[in-house]
């Protein structure tokens, strides 16, 4: 009878070894990939942060970000609301594309008989737009001067257009 509990003595004590050393293990590994994720967290959030703080440098220069611009648009233009007024003067450039000899604010006759269109817009500020145009081969930049007229419409000047060459 003694050899019978001598064994299961041997074997519960092995038991307990091999429970012991699979539990510490685990919570080892369990700790040092906590450890990875809280550091792989941490250089996502300092990454976020840097890119949140280069679209804010990025969008220094908008209509959407500059209150004083804003303000000026509401109280002294009498615009209603800035972001309706920002998607009609949008509307209003791009309808332009229309016209058979291209958009009439890009001053470049059309080469290889394919005009040139107005591809992006965006606000400056509340007098200036910078737009985007290309044919298709070549691309460049047109800087407009807007003012909102009195009836809501837009007036255009074309302050300076550059085109790059191939």
């Amino acid at each position: 009878m003694k050899k019978p509990l001598l064994y299961l003595f041997i074997f519960s004590v092995l038991m307990n070894v091999f429970t012991y050393m699979y539990f510490t293990k685990k919570s080892k590994f369990e700790d040092s990939r906590i450890e990875n994720l809280q550091k792989n967290a941490l250089s996502r959030k300092d990454s976020l942060e840097h890119l949140n703080a280069k679209l804010a440098d990025a969008d220094y220069f908008s209509l959407a970000n500059d209150e004083k611009a804003q303000d000026y648009l509401i109280e002294r233009v009498k615009v209603s609301n800035v972001d309706q007024m920002m998607s009609a003067a949008k509307d209003s450039i791009l309808s332009l594309n229309a016209s058979p000899k291209g958009n009439i604010l890009v001053q470049y006759d059309p080469v290889n008989g394919t005009n040139f269109l107005i591809n992006k817009v965006r606000f400056l500020n509340h007098r200036w737009i910078i737009c985007d145009f290309s044919d298709g081969s070549l691309w460049g930049e047109v800087l407009l001067k807007y003012f909102v007229n009195a009836n809501g419409s837009f007036s255009f000047e074309v302050a300076e257009t550059v085109i790059y060459p191939n």
